[in-house]
């Protein structure tokens, strides 16, 4: 198996997703290369891991994420949502992950900003990645090409890369003129032609978010370095991995 796994906000399908909880389990899984995770800051500047920019859906509070300071943040459950057993678990700090996790995968940082919002958040997460010696494990990325330029000007270590669900003819020159080496683009979308246009370009391919067996084999067969992100890494292993060696009866 060539393709790499990436852990979609951990193993989102597995435990309550942007969670220590789903990090560590999709970590538990020896194939998994990269985590993806996404990033917002609080009121304080404190990069926060949340999708949404609102509260209500993944953890115990209400209002958005940038009303609040982080110290609030992490008193609210992130986890109970999902399961009783996760009751407990808290929006992780940027931080608390890149240090627990620090050479054990790769990073994808996704950073929920558009038009200007968090501004700030793209130099504080650079700044943050050269202090823990991950500027080179890293990719951040976005569907803002206003956050993507930032990055670029802030360093030429940190790779960036453009998240879409559109791949039109402009694609490549699109990602040339942001200085992006990376493509996140939803599955559906990937063909071989986008796939030969983006090797020709230099330009490294994930396709999200892929839960099902059947289309993570799929696109395995189209291109063993596209790397494939999902919520179920467990789903993964069954599409691509060979099963477990059984050993054979004792004939005694």
């Amino acid at each position: 198996m060539a393709n790499p796994c990436a852990a979609h906000r951990g193993a989102s399908g597995l435990a309550p997703e942007n969670t220590m909880a789903a990090f560590r389990k999709a970590l538990s899984f020896p194939f998994v290369q990269w985590i993806e995770l996404d990033v917002q800051l609080s009121r304080d500047g404190v990069p926060v891991v949340i999708h949404d920019d609102r509260l209500h859906r993944t953890t115990s509070g209400y209002g958005k994420v940038g009303d609040f300071d982080a110290s609030y943040l992490r008193t609210l459950d992130a986890g109970g949502w999902f399961s009783k057993a996760y009751v407990g678990e808290r929006i992780p700090l940027l931080e608390q992950v890149l240090g627990e996790l620090v050479g054990r995968c790769r990073f994808n940082i996704e950073l929920k900003t558009y038009g200007g919002r968090y501004p700030g958040m793209e130099r504080r997460v650079v700044e943050m990645l050269y202090g823990k010696g991950m500027q080179y494990d890293t990719v951040i990325t976005s569907f803002d090409p206003e956050a993507l330029t930032a990055v670029r000007r802030l360093s030429d270590d940190v790779r960036t890369g453009l998240i879409t669900d559109t791949a039109p003819r402009t694609l490549p020159g699109d990602l040339r003129r942001l200085g992006a080496t990376f493509l996140s683009i939803g599955y559906k979308r990937v063909s071989r032609a986008l796939l030969e246009a983006m090797r020709a370009s230099g330009t490294d391919v994930m396709a999200w978010t892929v839960n099902d067996i059947g289309a993570i084999r799929k696109l395995a067969a189209m291109d063993g370095e596209l790397m494939i992100c999902t919520n179920y890494p467990d789903r993964f292993a069954r599409a691509l991995l060979p099963p477990p060696d059984v050993p054979s009866p004792d004939p005694r």
